[in-house]
């Protein structure tokens, strides 16, 4: 059985702090994914961008902040995970722990540092060909970590 590397990617708001939903791949290659409640404390800027969201979709549809954390932790302790925006989601994972008082348990790297023989870039291109090509978005966290698992198999597979 083939074991993926843990891929996350981390929706939020417009102005990248506000965490709005979460995906990570599991070692076997599926996909979790949820929508995160938002602590009333994020919640004070009256121009709070929710990316289409509706503020009662995620208190009612989203999972609480810790509990998103301790899922995670359960899935990912002490491992590192790769994505394709590090800073961002570094930002947006670092409210989540920063607010809930909870030291961080993983680390972030870039995505395309698991394939050192590909020339600068051409990660990010081949990501972004898979995108059109499976007609998914990229700022959805669950086509973020879908894109990368499939682009990761087409990597090591050899079969591009």
């Amino acid at each position: 059985m083939t074991q993926f590397p843990g891929f996350i990617a981390v929706e939020t708001g417009e102005d990248n702090s506000l965490p709005l939903a979460i995906a990570w791949a599991l070692p076997d290659g599926q996909i979790k994914h949820t929508l995160i409640q938002p602590d009333e404390e994020w919640l004070n800027d009256e121009l709070l961008s929710l990316n289409g969201y509706d503020l009662d979709e995620l208190r009612h549809l989203g999972v609480s902040p810790l509990d998103v954390l301790r899922e995670l932790e359960d899935d990912h302790f002490n491992e590192t995970l790769y994505t394709a925006g590090v800073q961002d989601d570094e930002a947006a994972l670092s409210l989540l722990f920063n607010d809930f008082g909870v030291d961080p348990f993983v680390e972030l790297a870039p995505a395309d540092r698991l394939y050192p023989t590909l020339d600068a870039g051409e990660w990010a291109r081949a990501r972004n060909e898979l995108f059109g090509e499976m007609g998914l978005e990229p700022l959805r966290p669950e086509h973020e970590v879908q894109v990368m698992l499939y682009l990761h198999q087409r990597l090591t597979d050899g079969g591009e």
